[in-house]
């Protein structure tokens, strides 16, 4: 199937993830970090202690979408997808009334499990399920939205804080959350997996089984894959984060820095398409060992930057790992251990990245604190990508020869 005609046959379904993942940036790091200079001045926070309530807060979401995220596998997400967004705006609301530091914490929960957690989780899950031979270009598709909001948000909004006080922007937010739950509703008048039949539409992962998520706990892979798992969702969190103080360090002024988020997410976009389709023709197991060697290369360029030509050139490379990344470990799960338990499966793996969102903000603010350089934890960081491909190399060498022959 041509992909025009796949995207014109399934507009709504995929229109319908793009839109939840475009929401869930209210709740992403990229987006959050652009107060991060406003909330620290407004609660007097130093770099360690913002990170750590950051940490405190998206660990607490981590826990809570073990049990969440497998309600995916309960109800559809026509019905559990508008629910999420109402607490988003909630959640966006609250950091805009938020009053003392103590309610920080709360407010961080609150938005990273409903904006990065439960919004993003639904609709690749819904990818996962809803679409097999061509699940890689289903889910390039559906996590533009994550692209769109890296794209346009930062710019938009830091210029928006010039003029505006940057509590008024986190109701405009909360004002676009709840504008997308009648569009979700409206693409999802008719889900394209109906209840009923949703069983017949399953695949399986390796030994032709559907794997449960206790069996997944205890299978070696799925161990081996923790370190990639965590390493993106740590570090590039961690990249976004201290974006303010990075561009301060380069001698950048933020809004000249956030005009390289474009570049950057054009490139991902393409990254995203392409690993999207050459999933879909050549597996998982052939094309995941690997794809974290550029966010390596990416992070050693970031320390030795000194000028915005070696700047671009660094986001060139941290894309193409961040845009393979969207669809990659997203089809491994399915491709992998099946999709019957898909929603409770991707919820652990969903809790364990969210989990590394938590420790890089914490772990780098800490460093910040106690002097060390962000230029030297850039490299520390490039050395564990390195360490994390050879685990996953190692397991899925030895793990792929169990996966089902391809019909």
């Amino acid at each position: 199937m041509a992909v025009f005609d796949f995207i014109r046959e399934n507009l709504r379904w995929l229109s319908a993830g793009m839109l939840l993942t475009f929401v869930s940036s209210f709740g992403q790091t990229f987006f959050i970090s652009i107060f991060a200079g406003e909330i620290q001045a407004a609660f007097e926070l130093s770099h360690g202690q913002w990170g750590g309530i950051y940490s405190l807060g998206t660990t607490a979401s981590a826990i809570l979408m073990i049990w969440a995220g497998g309600l995916t596998d309960i109800f559809r997400v026509r019905i559990l997808g508008p629910i999420i967004l109402v607490l988003l705006a909630l959640a966006c609301l609250s950091m805009a009334f938020s009053a003392q530091w103590w309610m920080l914490p709360f407010v961080i929960f609150a938005l990273r499990f409903t904006g990065q957690g439960m919004s993003s989780h639904i609709a690749v899950v819904a990818m996962g399920r809803w679409f097999v031979a061509t699940r890689g270009t289903a889910l390039s598709i559906a996590t533009l939205g994550f692209a769109i909001g890296e794209a346009v948000l930062p710019i938009i909004f830091v210029a928006l804080m010039t003029l505006y006080d940057w509590r008024i922007l986190w109701g405009v937010a909360a004002c676009i959350a709840i504008l997308g739950i009648p569009v979700l509703m409206r693409l999802l008048a008719q889900e394209r997996t109906p209840q009923s039949v949703a069983q017949a539409s399953q695949s399986f992962g390796m030994e032709n089984r559907h794997w449960t998520r206790n069996q997944v706990l205890t299978h070696r892979l799925f161990w081996f894959m923790v370190p990639a798992l965590l390493g993106p969702s740590a570090f590039v969190t961690a990249f976004f984060f201290h974006q303010v103080h990075f561009a301060a360090v380069k001698g950048i002024e933020h809004i000249q820095f956030v005009k390289m988020f474009p570049f950057y997410t054009l490139t991902g976009i393409c990254a995203m398409i392409i690993s999207g389709r050459a999933l879909d023709i050549l597996g998982t197991a052939r094309l995941i060992p690997f794809f974290q060697l550029p966010m390596a290369l990416s992070f050693v360029l970031f320390a030795w930057a000194d000028s915005t030509a070696m700047m671009y050139i660094a986001f060139f490379f941290f894309a193409l790992t961040v845009g393979a990344n969207t669809t990659l470990p997203n089809a491994f799960w399915a491709e992998f251990y099946g999709t019957a338990h898909l929603g409770s499966i991707k919820a652990m793996a969903a809790a364990v990245m969210v989990l590394g969102s938590a420790i890089g903000p914490g772990v780098t603010g800490l460093g910040l604190d106690y002097g060390v350089n962000i230029n030297l934890q850039f490299l520390f960081i490039a050395v564990f990508f390195v360490l994390a491909t050879l685990s996953m190399w190692f397991g899925i060498s030895t793990s792929k020869r169990a996966l089902p022959i391809p019909a």
